[in-house]
């Protein structure tokens, strides 16, 4: 029997070791279907909502609550959105645990890294599109970290929210970028991550691989099947229990805009950070050159022996490990932190 398209995605054969769930944690492939399941129910929300001050949150509450299996769709949105950082975040790690950042996966990994950063964009853009009071908060402080910036800061900040201040215009370039910029560069990016997986060579697996036992990509498209299908169950249980946020509008409750001082939850540890220094060292040059280190890694720890690539916790990749668990140790400390604030 020839190969479907969806098999031909994978490389004929891979490492049985490599293929368990506790080494891969499913976390690229689920990440793959969270984001199909965000530009699914985008595409569906795009028809009822409205970007303009004095309609976007109240089409966002009409989605909720009038439109048919609308509140189902916008929760399946939000809550793939929430889950597509988390499993984007344990693919890094396993991806750096395993040392799957070394050559010739180098190239992967920093389009791996860019992806990262175009995923936690489009989230806060999205929850900006909201433009209810719970969001005002976090737009107001994120988009003037943009003026921090030495030099450029004044021009990006007018560039980002279309003009001196916050207002229609910049409700109008969030949901651009969101739509067009961002989602476009994603699938370009997202794209050129798959292919480039295929053309690495498949999983990270230490030489000795290449005698252990190994399993048709058949079988492995049925386990990812299996693994999709319960994910799919539970994030529809989730989004059928659980609904997201949603607040009066901006327009409607000028004198709550402030009530609610939280960033996203995925940028809750930025927010702490504010609480410690001056807002362009904490809030842009700091997240920035964590993000640096991160990319950084294939070039500063790239040697390992040919036995230990795509090994747990290697002895050869001691630093990168102790840098990348540092800093989402940090990462998930300032988080709490600011929760219980």
């Amino acid at each position: 029997m020839r190969p479907s398209f969806f098999q031909h995605l994978h490389p004929p054969t891979i490492p049985a070791p490599q293929a368990r769930l506790r080494y891969t944690l499913g976390a690229g492939g689920l990440s793959l279907f969270l984001l199909l399941v965000v530009i699914l129910t985008g595409v569906l929300e795009m028809f009822y909502y409205i970007p303009t001050p004095e309609r976007a949150a109240l089409s966002i509450q009409e989605i909720s609550f009038l439109v048919p299996f609308g509140g189902l769709i916008r929760n399946l949105h939000f809550w793939s959105a929430q889950f597509l950082v988390v499993f984007s975040l344990l693919h890094l790690l396993r991806v750096i645990l395993t040392g799957a950042y070394a050559p010739p996966r180098r190239v992967n990994y920093l389009i791996g890294i860019s992806l990262l950063a175009l995923i936690l964009a489009l989230d806060f853009s999205g929850y900006v599109l909201r433009w209810d009071n719970g969001v005002y908060w976090a737009l107001v402080t994120g988009t003037n970290l943009i003026k921090t910036i030495p030099g450029a800061g004044p021009a990006l900040y007018s560039l980002a929210v279309g003009g001196n201040e916050l207002g229609a215009p910049t409700l109008v370039r969030f949901y651009a970028w969101h739509i067009f910029g961002l989602a476009l560069a994603m699938a370009v990016f997202g794209a050129w991550h798959i292919f480039r997986v295929r053309r690495d060579g498949g999983i990270a697996a230490p030489a000795a691989a290449r005698a252990a036992p190994r399993i048709s990509r058949g079988e492995l498209v049925r386990r990812e099947t299996l693994a999709l299908l319960a994910a799919a169950a539970l994030l529809a249980l989730i989004a059928a229990r659980v609904a997201p946020p949603i607040a009066p509008s901006i327009q409607d409750s000028p004198a709550a805009l402030l009530t609610e001082s939280r960033a996203p939850w995925f940028f809750l540890w930025v927010q702490h950070l504010l609480r410690l220094g001056d807002a362009f060292w904490m809030g842009v040059a700091l997240p920035l050159a964590a993000l640096g280190v991160l990319a950084a890694l294939p070039f500063v720890c790239a040697r390992q022996p040919s036995d230990q690539a795509g090994r747990w916790f290697a002895p050869g990749r001691r630093l990168a490990a102790l840098l990348a668990g540092g800093m989402v140790l940090c990462a998930l400390i300032l988080t709490v932190l600011e929760a219980l604030q």
